[in-house]
Order: C-alpha cells, then sequence, then structure tokens
C-alpha cells in the first residue's frame, strides 16, 4: 500500500518556496533598478492624503528605500512568506492583498504630511499578525503552533507600530499588522462539519 499525501504536501511547499522566493527576487530586481536610475522609482511611493497618490498603494510594497531597507525586510518576508503560502497560494495572494491595501490605505490617511512611504515592512508585519492569529482563528493546532514559533522568533518587531523611530513609517507597521489579523479573519477556513 501506497500513500499519496506526502505527494501534494511536497508540491505544496514547493510551490510556496518558489512564489515567495520569486517576490524577494522581484523585490531585488526593482531596487537594482532604482538605484542604476538614480531612485527613479521612489516616486511610486505613497505621499499621504493626495488623491493621485492612491494609485501608488500597492506599487509601494515592492519598493525600498535602499539596499539596507531591502535587506531589513527580505529574511522575514521570506520565512513569514512562505509558512503562510503553505496554506495554497490563492489563500495567501488574497491574504497579502489585503494586508497591502490595508498597510497602504492607513498610509496614505495617516502618514505626516510631505512624507514619503515604501517598503514591505507592512507586508511583514501583516505576515506576523496574520500567522499569529490564524491557527486561533481557523481552530487548527498546528497553525498555533506555527503562530507561537513566529511570535516567539519575531514578537519584538511589535515595536515597531510605535511612534519611536525617526524615519520609520510606524503607520505602515501598524495598518500593516491590522490587515494581517483582518486576513486571518476573513479568509479563515470554516471547520469540517460531521455527516
Amino acid at each position: 500500500m501506497t500513500r499519496a499525501a506526502p505527494e501534494p504536501r511536497r508540491a505544496r511547499a514547493r510551490d510556496a518556496a518558489v512564489l515567495v522566493a520569486g517576490w524577494v527576487a522581484l523585490l531585488w530586481v526593482l531596487e537594482v533598478i532604482d538605484a542604476i536610475s538614480g531612485h527613479a522609482l521612489d516616486t511610486y511611493g505613497i505621499t499621504p492624503r493626495e488623491f493621485g497618490e492612491l494609485r501608488d498603494v500597492v506599487p509601494a510594497a515592492f519598493l525600498h528605500f535602499g539596499f539596507d531597507h531591502l535587506a531589513a525586510n527580505s529574511l522575514p518576508l521570506l520565512v513569514m512568506g512562505f509558512l503562510a503560502a503553505l496554506s495554497g497560494i490563492r489563500r495567501f495572494l488574497s491574504v497579502a492583498a489585503v494586508i497591502t491595501l490595508v498597510s497602504g490605505l492607513g498610509v496614505w490617511l495617516t502618514a505626516p504630511a510631505d512624507s514619503t512611504t515604501a517598503g514591505a515592512s507592512g507586508v511583514v508585519f501583516g505576515l506576523f499578525g496574520y500567522l499569529v492569529l490564524r491557527g486561533f482563528v481557523d481552530r487548527r493546532i498546528g497553525d498555533v503552533v506555527v503562530g507561537l514559533l513566529v511570535g516567539a522568533v519575531y514578537g519584538s518587531i511589535l515595536w515597531g507600530v510605535l511612534p519611536t523611530a525617526t524615519g520609520v513609517s510606524w503607520q505602515g507597521h501598524l495598518f500593516g499588522l491590522i490587515g494581517g489579523v483582518a486576513a486571518a479573519v476573513l479568509f479563515r477556513r470554516t471547520p469540517a462539519r460531521l455527516a
């Protein structure tokens, strides 16, 4: 007798790894283009409360202000993105879209005037919130364990939602976290019903 379950798990893990690695690679390619072009892509960051800037809510999550900024986001995005994508690519893309929109709109509404905000840190904070809460919302012990581990490893990032550092968008962090919590509730799995 053979088991069929491991292959779909492996395929899911492979797909999650390819998607998230491709996403992070895209961020690095965009930062190289930005550096070569004299930071021409920085204009796609979010300037608050200007209606024309609403179109930059999504692109801003893919851009960074330098390689140090991008490097700080890359590892947590790889780790938490992979863990979130293991539950399915479609669900992950929906979660990422909600986080990106909530984080970007929150920045647009609340960031200081004459500032420009870009970076994937709102998505990182959102994935953190999503992973920590997902298991409790879905009532799945494996996801609860993953959430507790993520909380233990990355929990110190929560200081980033406070307005303590000049030049850091705590608004993007805070609204990213809110977006992740909202995504955990919006995309919860309905428990299987017994017949």
